[in-house]
């Protein structure tokens, strides 16, 4: 391990440089990725939405066992992810306006 070698790290964003008998990792700089969330959350509503669909059918079921509230649940998820749709959208639209999000 005490050789002078460098070596990166397949991702590049870590390098282990050999200093004696020990190794050092040091950090380089890594570019912030631009996401505006608006895929994101699109997924998680369609998520929330099949899994509404997928237990309608164990309605009663789930009411006589106590556990209706999941529906509840994910209906709740589904309509809060259109918000959550909506608003990123709106978002996305500000910031490749130039305007402040």
């Amino acid at each position: 391990m005490g050789h002078l070698s460098q070596r990166r790290v397949r991702c590049g964003a870590v390098e282990q440089r050999p200093v004696g008998m020990r190794d050092v990792l040091t950090r380089e700089q890594v570019e912030p990725l631009d996401v505006d969330g608006v895929g994101v959350i699109t997924v998680g509503t369609v998520l929330w939405a099949v899994a509404f669909v997928a237990l309608l059918p164990f309605a009663p079921h789930l009411v006589h066992s106590g556990h209706g509230w999941w529906l509840g649940m994910c209906g709740t998820g589904a309509l809060l992810g259109c918000y959550g749709i909506r608003y990123a959208r709106r978002r996305r639209a500000r910031l490749r306006s130039g305007r402040s999000a």
